[in-house]
């Protein structure tokens, strides 16, 4: 009696998992979205001055670029260039917050962020009217928006070229916007 009802048991579990059913409804796969809106990812430079009256860049994502709330707005500061042994220039990235020691006393580059918008502003422990023009004009930034699956993950954000590589943005990806 007991063999015949591991026997029906087997059988009747083969049966159940050998059935077929209609076929569901299909996942969401994070590739589907809207024409035209981007949520993979983004790398934008921008270049601005900050200016005497409030020392801060401001910039508003396109509607072409949508950000959530759970994703994460990495900006970098074009710190200085360099040359490779070929003569061709190499550009140095800092990840922000960057602090400067300067005669006058400490200056940090900051920011903070909504999934509208960037401010980028300067901090100090002085009277901003000080700075030379090499700490306040044409400073280039560049903003690196990263879906929450990336932001989570072991990713060295301090480096933008491990952003990039991770995102599949190369160079030529990266829109160049100019500001004021």
């Amino acid at each position: 009696m007991r063999k015949i009802s591991i026997v029906l048991t087997v059988l009747l579990s083969i049966f159940i998992i050998s059935c077929e059913g209609p076929i569901g409804p299909p996942g969401y796969d994070g590739r589907d979205g809207q024409d035209g809106v981007n949520i993979l990812g983004k790398v934008i430079d921008i270049e601005g001055d900050f200016l005497p009256d409030d020392y801060f860049i401001f910039y508003e994502f396109p509607q072409t670029v949508e950000v959530f709330e759970t994703d994460v707005v990495l900006v970098y500061i074009l710190w200085e260039q360099t040359e490779d042994g070929n003569g061709e220039p190499v550009d140095i990235w800092r990840l922000l917050p960057q602090t400067r020691l300067l005669d006058q006393g400490i200056l940090q580059y900051n920011y903070d962020y909504t999934f509208f918008d960037v401010s980028i502003f300067l901090e100090a422990d002085f009277d901003l009217i000080t700075l030379a023009p090499g700490d306040t004009d044409a400073q280039v930034f560049r903003i690196a928006i990263l879906p929450a699956e990336f932001a989570a993950s072991k990713l060295d954000k301090s480096s933008i070229e491990a952003v990039m590589a991770t995102l599949g943005v190369t160079e030529k990806d990266v829109q160049k916007v100019k500001l004021n």
